[in-house]
């Protein structure tokens, strides 16, 4: 009988076993555990007294010559080794930023709606040559594919002076934000002219990556800013990123303001702060490395997806740079790093990540001076290439160039 008792639970276990294996969750879906939050937190362990000497003098250096207003994190393999809040986070009511200070990430946010693009790929939810009809058939434009909008070669025209244009003409109210769907809808109304034909050439545009925020509302059938909390930021325990569009909240929730250029003016959030992908997620430096960890372990996406979503897909400019899906790019004989800046309402960044090297550097301000522009010492101190377009010139050679 004792046996037989035995045998049953071996078999249940067994079961229960073979159950949960085939139940696992998909990749970017999983549960986070204790030790997922264990193991975050020892990745954000940090000791001021231990902070990089050298990098704080750059830091605040930086700050006092250049006007820098921000936030700073620079890791190596895997550890923190400077981080500091800098200035005021909203400097009429003469609030200081803090460390965990959550800001506008502005055009950063296309590295994760490329990687939701992609998440969506291995899913077999969509393919990188479907094309943009498909989702939306009143759309004007032909030949348009997906990865025509990763990569800035659909030679669409912006939609941000399109529908800012469209707005001011016909007297709307523009405290009111507008989302994705409403943005599609004017532009197939409309018809308004591309700068060129498809596949032409590279040219920078938000409109390639509002019009994949819309796909991933369409395939998903949620909310741009729900998928991303779903798939992304829960699962990655990034617990103070979320997506804040003016279409979902009359006042973003939010203390850190934008400051265009010199502190007399802060920036007003409007109607253009509505469509998302291009623009409209929010974060902290501490969730930005957090999601750098996960990308180098493939917590998201597959190693040969990533390979993809990291490789040159355009003309190399100077030598050195290029953009591949949702990440600008640098590389030489030695070194390879993918980043991204952003520039939207006050709101100026870069966020770098070494891939050969696993070094990541963040700065976040919230005022659009010309401070980052000033980084070269902060690359050297931290062991990364100088990355600037005006570094190197087009045969690779170093450049003097500001």
């Amino acid at each position: 009988m004792r046996q037989y008792i035995k045998g049953i639970l071996f078999i249940s276990v067994g079961i229960l076993l073979i159950q949960a294996c085939s139940s696992e969750p998909e990749k970017g879906k999983k549960e986070r555990t204790l030790s997922d939050d264990q193991v975050d937190s020892i990745a954000l362990i940090y000791d001021p007294k231990k902070a990089d000497k050298r990098i704080d003098e750059i830091v605040m250096r930086l700050h006092r010559r250049s006007g820098f207003n921000g936030n700073v994190l620079v890791a190596k393999d895997g550890k923190i080794i400077y981080e500091k809040a800098i200035g005021w986070a909203d400097y009429l009511h003469r609030d200081s930023l803090k460390i965990n200070s959550v800001f506008e990430l502005a055009s950063i946010t296309k590295t994760f709606t490329s990687t939701a693009i992609m998440m969506l790929v291995e899913q077999g939810k969509l393919k990188l040559d479907q094309d943009v009809k498909e989702f939306f058939p009143d759309f004007p434009y032909d030949g348009i594919t997906v990865k025509l909008l990763l990569t800035h070669r659909s030679g669409m025209m912006n939609y941000v002076y399109f529908i800012d244009d469209l707005w001011k003409a016909q007297k709307k109210n523009q405290r009111v934000g507008i989302d994705n769907m409403e943005v599609m809808k004017q532009i197939a109304e409309h018809k308004p002219n591309p700068y060129m034909k498809p596949d032409r050439k590279f040219h920078y545009n938000n409109s390639n990556y509002m019009v994949l925020g819309a796909i991933i509302e369409k395939v998903s059938g949620q909310r741009y800013s729900v998928f991303m909390a779903e798939n992304i930021f829960k699962p990655l325990g990034m617990k103070q990123t979320a997506v804040y569009s003016k279409s979902e909240y009359e006042k973003i929730p939010v203390d850190v303001v934008g400051h265009d250029r010199t502190w007399r003016r802060s920036v007003a959030q409007n109607f253009l702060d509505g469509p998302v992908g291009d623009k409209g997620i929010y974060s902290t430096i501490h969730d930005l490395y957090l999601f750098d960890r996960a990308m180098r372990k493939g917590r998201l996406l597959e190693d040969s997806t990533l390979d993809s979503v990291y490789a040159p897909h355009n003309e190399m400019q100077k030598g050195h740079f290029n953009y591949g899906y949702g990440w600008r790019t640098f590389t030489d004989a030695k070194h390879k790093v993918v980043y991204h800046t952003g520039w939207w309402h006050g709101f100026r960044h870069i966020y770098l990540r070494q891939l050969d090297k696993d070094i990541t550097i963040i700065l976040l301000t919230n005022l659009t001076n010309g401070s980052l522009l000033k980084l070269d010492d902060l690359f050297n101190a931290a062991g990364m290439p100088v990355v600037r377009r005006s570094a190197y010139g087009g045969n690779g050679q170093a450049s003097d160039d500001d």
